[in-house]
């Protein structure tokens, strides 16, 4: 395929590098004059046919593409959007924005107003990152076995999210068709609220130098994400806000709750108690995959397979059907 990949942060870049590397054409584009620089001098190192393009704009970028991959945080999805629809792109758009909810709202505006309407649209999210952020933490393998989110809404063109899936499976990742309301409730719970959470703790040893020295394996695997940049948590919070106030909620109540059973005269039993609902479900987290198996490339069936937690690891080449693995029970 002929794809652009606008923006080049940690998964733009990854992106980028992955596709490459799968023997796509490749232009990629940053609004960093900088990034870009260092793009262009990666692409000249990278073997003869697993090297990329890099254009001088977003409608450069765009321009004879089959896909458009915009890869920027989600306060620059909105002018990227314009950019496609000032340049006059006709081709199929997806995003890899960790909010979904937003960002369909964006392009049901632009298919509102565009003189040119804007092409398919099938928004997407990989369940993948580190806490390096930017296109020297660039990596093709990120994507390998992780979970990435296909949008199945009651707008999406099937052919274009099967197109999608057929893609994306191709570079390794598991495909989980949901929808964007859905995604955004999940993604608070288990993503964006983890990330507040972190840096709460992290914040803890502020002025507490001995609190540092001690500070071991659980302060490190319980604060890790809290490294990432805090411009890029906080526009994924900011932009799921009623979903990350729901769950905040959720577990502050929680913790409430296990500071009044810590305050008892016999706390010990009751706490033990409040602790063996999130050690069950740690110690039972991922869950084993069930054998894989053929379904009908149907959007109500893919729908369900996504309801049940299952995901999808390969589609026909006639697109009539997929492979997919639901959790073992």
């Amino acid at each position: 395929m002929n794809i652009a990949v606008v923006g080049l942060g940690l998964i733009g870049g990854s992106l980028l590098r992955a596709l490459a590397a799968a023997g796509h054409q490749l232009l990629a584009y940053d609004a960093d004059p900088a990034v870009r620089a260092t793009a262009r001098t990666a692409a000249a190192k990278a073997p003869a046919d697993q090297r990329w393009q890099v254009a001088a704009s977003v409608g450069e970028s765009a321009r004879g593409r089959d896909l458009v991959v915009i890869a920027v945080p989600m306060p620059g999805v909105s002018g990227v959007l314009d950019e496609l629809v000032d340049a006059g792109y006709t081709g199929l758009i997806t995003d890899v924005t960790s909010v979904k909810g937003p960002v369909r709202e964006l392009v049901a505006d632009r298919l509102r107003r565009a003189a040119t309407p804007l092409a398919g649209f099938v928004g997407g999210h990989p369940m993948a990152g580190r806490e390096q952020s930017g296109f020297d933490a660039a990596d093709p393998y990120l994507f390998t076995q992780c979970a990435w989110v296909l949008c199945l809404e009651k707008e999406t063109s099937l052919p274009d999210w099967l197109e999608l899936a057929a893609l994306i499976t191709s570079l390794g990742a598991r495909v989980v068709p949901t929808t964007a309301e859905l995604h955004d409730a999940a993604v608070a719970r288990i993503s964006h609220v983890p990330h507040l959470l972190a840096a709460a703790i992290a914040a803890q040893i502020t002025g507490d130098p001995l609190a540092g020295t001690l500070a071991a394996g659980s302060f490190r695997d319980g604060t890790r994400v809290a490294a990432t940049r805090p411009d890029l948590v906080a526009a994924m919070c900011a932009g799921n806000a009623a979903a990350v106030t729901t769950a905040l909620d959720a577990v502050m109540a929680s913790l409430e709750n296990v500071g009044t059973v810590l305050s008892r005269r016999n706390p010990l039993k009751d706490t033990a108690e409040w602790l063996r609902s999130g050690h069950e479900a740690r110690t039972h987290w991922p869950a084993l995959a069930g054998d894989s198996i053929d379904l009908p490339a149907r959007a109500d069936v893919l729908g369900r397979l996504g309801g049940v937690g299952g995901w999808i690891i390969d589609v026909a080449a006639d697109r009539r059907t997929v492979t997919a693995v639901r959790p073992a029970r």
